[in-house]
């Protein structure tokens, strides 16, 4: 310790250090869940590969300006109650068309 440093006070912003730390990383589990579920309900709707599914969540972030953990979110709220917003289903569609061999159910080709 050096000259004037209480140990119990370096102690202490140690461990809020480490406390903020893990809840960052809680947080950041829970997103990458939330994400590769998503992921996973775009591979099975869409038909596409995983890495499809990823490029079809990334499309329809950026063109939506919504950020990808909250489409990711949006996406599965749509699987358990059929409900999503009409504009990121119009892109999730659109992202579809773009990146996969199928259209969502529903939603016939011509």
């Amino acid at each position: 310790m050096g000259p004037g440093s209480s140990g119990s006070n370096d102690d202490s912003d140690r461990v809020f250090e480490l406390e903020a730390e893990v809840q960052q990383l809680k947080e950041a589990v829970t997103s990458h869940a939330v994400v590769d579920q998503a992921i996973g309900m775009v591979v099975a709707l869409g038909r596409v590969s995983p890495d499809q599914g990823w490029a079809v969540l990334k499309d329809v972030s950026q063109h939506t300006n919504i950020k990808l953990r909250n489409v990711a979110e949006l996406i599965l709220v749509w699987g358990r109650d059929g409900e999503i917003p009409p504009d990121v289903r119009a892109e999730l569609e659109d992202a579809l068309d773009r990146h996969g061999p199928a259209q969502i159910p529903e939603a016939p080709r011509d």
